[in-house]
């Protein structure tokens, strides 16, 4: 059985976990932010034995700045050797900061009333992601890796948190890494986060119903319906346990994002605007200000979703002129 290692590396509000999967070629799963790979890998490493310049493959599970961010320092590290894979749809945010301070201007910061949010998100991705590279593999979901010794890694497509999340299963033990594609109750902002609410859902379904992972592996430690995190590595139980509860949670979101949208958006004082009646429906009193804002990202998904394109040019110019 290929050993599986958690790496945890600490950032704001909430801890970001990499894995080390321990087969003839080594690979690790996603790679936290710039200072991640020197200061939480390489000494976590040679804790088990184990080099960094040894690391043959770099697996992202998705674009969002805290999973690349430490990318090109760790292919550096690895002496440029290492391939690294990330799903098409998500490869800009590898190619370029400027596609966060993007992604940040056309979702969720088009409700957060900060004229400087954009340049705040710029300034992050110019701290936090250690330089722009092209990856040398670009994966759309049904790819099979080989990490070397017959392990093999298969490429589960798992578009929702973001357009190219993907899942990584080492084929035959059942280990799966999702990086934040299983969101449950959400992490530090208490609230799940996702572009595509359809595509998250449905792959939802899929891990639960076609994958079944007997472990699954989280990006960030998410909470159950009391607000207490579970943990990274969950085992079958749990696994079903945290895809029902982000399952049930997703439909509870969207029965209030329709009621939300069929009265129409009005803007008011509250921080929630113009969705303040999702969030108390929900009985969601987070900040939705705090990064990454995923009330808003969630919500603005909904939006685009449900409403025909016409409709919602209009909601955008009753809202914000």
């Amino acid at each position: 059985m290929t050993s599986v290692h958690p790496i945890m590396s600490p950032w704001g509000r909430f801890g970001l976990y990499s894995f080390f999967i321990d087969a003839p070629e080594p690979a690790i799963v996603d790679t936290g932010i710039a200072s991640s790979p020197a200061e939480g890998m390489v000494p976590a490493l040679e804790a088990i034995g184990r080099r960094i310049e040894d690391v043959r493959w770099i697996l992202l599970t998705h674009g969002h700045i805290d999973h690349v961010g430490g990318a090109h320092a760790l292919w550096e590290l690895t002496g440029r050797r290492a391939t690294v894979v990330i799903h098409e749809a998500d490869a800009p945010f590898l190619r370029s900061r400027q596609a966060h301070v993007d992604e940040y201007l056309a979702d969720r910061g088009k409700y957060l009333r900060d004229p400087d949010g954009g340049l705040k998100v710029g300034a992050a991705a110019e701290a936090v992601i250690s330089g722009e590279m092209e990856p040398g593999l670009l994966v759309r979901g049904g790819e099979r890796i080989p990490l070397g010794g017959g392990v093999t890694v298969s490429v589960h497509a798992l578009p929702g948190h973001t357009p190219g999340s993907v899942a990584y299963v080492l084929d035959g033990q059942g280990d799966v890494f999702v990086g934040d594609a299983v969101q449950a109750h959400g992490a530090a902002n208490g609230f799940p986060g996702f572009v595509d609410p359809d595509g998250y859902r449905a792959s939802l379904e899929y891990l639960r119903d076609d994958v079944r992972p007997e472990r699954l592996y989280l990006g960030h430690p998410y909470r159950d319906p009391n607000g207490e995190p579970f943990g990274v590595v969950l085992d079958q139980t749990q696994a079903g346990r945290a895809l029902d509860a982000s399952i049930s949670l997703e439909a509870r979101v969207r029965d209030a994002a329709r009621g939300c949208l069929a009265a129409g958006l009005r803007e008011t004082d509250s921080p929630y605007s113009p969705f303040e009646p999702v969030a108390k429906a929900l009985g969601y009193d987070g900040d939705p200000s705090l990064e990454p804002s995923p009330f808003f990202t969630s919500l603005h998904g909904y939006r685009t979703n449900f409403l025909p394109t016409e409709e919602s040019m209009k909601e955008e110019t009753a809202t914000h002129g």
